[in-house]
């Protein structure tokens, strides 16, 4: 099977890129941090604070978290719910982030990453996909934009879904992130020594597009 990682930091245009681009190569599209996500909604449903790694590791007995496709869309399975748009309110992000540093949460995800990779050529992206997920994916790739831009594009997102958002406190919130996912001690988010770097800021999603899968195609 082919792999394709896609590494980077929140909003830089990781999850709508790899999307398009798995279509493009007919791969399965894999999006780790929609996991994450579930894994935090679940720890905010049971009352338990995100940042408490002992309480959180407790509850994964109680997780069954899958990854299914239909009509090609990938969609998240918690406990046999669909929660694919309940992952995506603004307070998930945090919760992602949270959850994702606790080495407990990443171990329980990890095989069920892998697995999906061995059994089909995809397209994954996330924070340590070329790095510590899939380490011998065929083409590795970190995308970035500066904080600025990809809270932009955030603030955008939540007012297509009609979420007001303050911008300040979106980029806030990014920088934060970004912190967190950069200095944890377990899968920190970093550029794999072999992938590609791709800096998005001045790039319209067109343009994105075509510079991943033209470097893709020189790699495969």
């Amino acid at each position: 099977m082919i792999a394709i990682a896609i590494d980077g930091p929140s909003a830089a245009g990781k999850s709508t890129i790899a999307r398009r681009v798995a279509a493009d190569c007919s791969f399965i599209y894999v999006d780790t941090g929609a996991l994450y996500r579930a894994i935090g909604l679940f720890v905010l449903e049971k009352g338990v604070s995100t940042m408490d790694e002992q309480a959180v590791t407790a509850l994964l007995s109680e997780i069954d978290a899958q990854i299914v496709y239909r009509e090609g869309a990938q969609r998240i399975m918690l406990n046999g719910k669909d929660v694919s748009e309940d992952i995506r309110r603004p307070e998930m992000s945090m919760a992602a982030s949270n959850v994702s540093a606790f080495p407990s949460v990443r171990q329980f995800l990890l095989e069920l990453q892998r697995n999906l990779a061995r059994k089909n050529n995809v397209v994954m992206d996330g924070r340590d996909i070329g790095t510590v997920v899939l380490p011998d994916a065929k083409v590795k790739i970190f995308l970035t934009a500066s904080p600025e831009e990809r809270t932009r594009r955030r603030q955008a997102e939540f007012l297509q879904k009609g979420i007001n958002v303050d911008y300040d406190a979106l980029l806030a919130e990014t920088i934060l992130r970004d912190k967190n996912d950069m200095s944890r001690p377990i899968a920190p988010l970093k550029q794999a020594e072999d992938a590609v770097l791709v800096d998005t800021s001045a790039f319209t999603l067109e343009e994105s597009v075509a510079v991943i899968s033209q470097i893709i195609r020189e790699k495969l």
